[in-house]
């Protein structure tokens, strides 16, 4: 196996690294504390060709392959992993939910804005009573000639405050269970569309996180994805891709997690030496190391799976089972590692623990993983 980046690989982690300690790194815990959006760099993230990576050049896109959009996806996430489930969002949920099943007219009118970063999108399939069972949609959608009627509530929707196109997972006929449920693009500003007011969270703050209300939302019939009960197998397929890139997230953030204690224990002394030199400090880093590379390689495999049109399921599963486990687990060692000073917010290992924890429950919890891989080894 080849392990190399290609030119172009290299060039985009580079700019992605360039971008978040230039545009990102000085204002993420200002954004955090406040809990503010990042319009500006969410604005530029889009000029530079990061919120369309997969998406071909005629709609809008940057045409690159999803190890390159992983790639960007654990730079920006190592400083700053609010900006990068936005990205996510956006890349996964929406731009490639498009690219792959929307119509030429759909990918005409919404992907374009979206790639190009002029437009934001949300992807709404939890409800109160449909978590990890996605099948259980109360959300309706009915036929009314040329429209469809769209009526229920939606829960913990990223990008919820500020999409202007979000993708509604809605039953359109509860007789045939998962295959009557139906994909639609609900756009900013329809009559009977409301948002409820913005989660207060543990972390990811800078993001949006809100509760979508629809009372009697007229959708017109073009604004429906796909045929009629396409809709669970349209947002099971979107979420394989979408689990590539909370993945890379977490990466990200257990990246981000070793940078920070490596600099600080070659800066902090006891013992009149750095603590660096510390076998027991120096374990907590091997270890830390060795699963972020374990995750990194699980990650790429997906994409690389993704990219050669390969069933990657079970892989994307993998890959954030690990990743994510290991976001915690090197938050909390490089806690440990700062001391007090990890427990305050004047460093940024605190919030990367904050961040962390959401990776093992949004875009499927880790026991959703472990349940999706067990069930494709026993097909095997």
């Amino acid at each position: 196996m080849n392990f190399e980046l290609n030119e172009t690989q290299k060039m985009i982690q580079e700019t992605a690294r360039q971008f978040a300690q230039d545009e990102l790194a000085a204002t993420a815990d200002e954004r955090d504390e406040k809990e503010l959006f990042p319009y500006e760099q969410i604005k530029k993230l889009g000029e530079l060709g990061f919120m369309g990576m997969m998406v071909p050049e005629q709609y809008g896109g940057a045409a690159l392959d999803a190890l390159s959009y992983a790639i960007a996806m654990e730079e920006i996430s190592a400083v700053d992993a609010s900006c990068g489930v936005i990205m996510s969002v956006n890349n996964s949920l929406v731009c490639y939910g498009l690219t792959k099943y929307g119509s030429e007219e759909q990918k005409q009118k919404f992907l374009i804005p979206l790639a190009s970063g002029k437009k934001l999108g949300a992807f709404a399939l939890s409800e109160p009573e449909a978590g990890s069972d996605a099948t259980n949609q109360h959300t309706t959608a009915v036929r009314e000639g040329e429209f469809y009627i769209l009526n229920g509530i939606k829960n913990w929707i990223t990008n919820g405050v500020n999409a202007d196109y979000t993708i509604v997972i809605a039953q359109t006929d509860s007789t045939k269970g998962h295959k009557g449920i139906s994909a639609f693009i609900i756009e900013k500003g329809m009559h009977g569309f409301s948002r409820g007011k913005k989660e207060r969270k543990l972390g990811i703050r800078s993001s949006d996180t809100v509760s979508l209300t629809f009372e009697n939302v007229k959708i017109p019939i073009g604004n429906r994805i796909g045929e009629e009960g396409f809709g669970f197998k349209f947002a099971m397929m979107t979420l394989e891709g979408g689990r590539i890139g909370i993945a890379a997230q977490a990466l990200g953030i257990a990246k981000g997690c070793l940078d920070a204690a490596l600099k600080y224990s070659k800066a902090r002394k006891a013992f009149d030496k750095p603590i660096a030199e510390l076998q027991a400090i120096q374990f907590k880093l091997a270890d830390m190391a060795t699963d972020i590379e374990a995750a990194r390689l699980l990650v790429y495999q997906a994409a690389v799976m993704k990219d050669l049109g390969k069933p990657y399921g079970k892989e994307a599963a993998m890959a954030k089972l690990w990743a994510s486990k290991t976001a915690v687990k090197c938050a909390l060692e490089a806690i440990q590692i700062h001391g007090g000073y990890g427990y305050v917010r004047e460093y940024n290992v605190e919030r990367y623990l904050r961040d962390a924890k959401i990776t093992e429950i949004y875009e499927g919890t880790s026991e959703i993983q472990r349940i999706v891989i067990s069930r494709a080894m026993l097909k095997d």
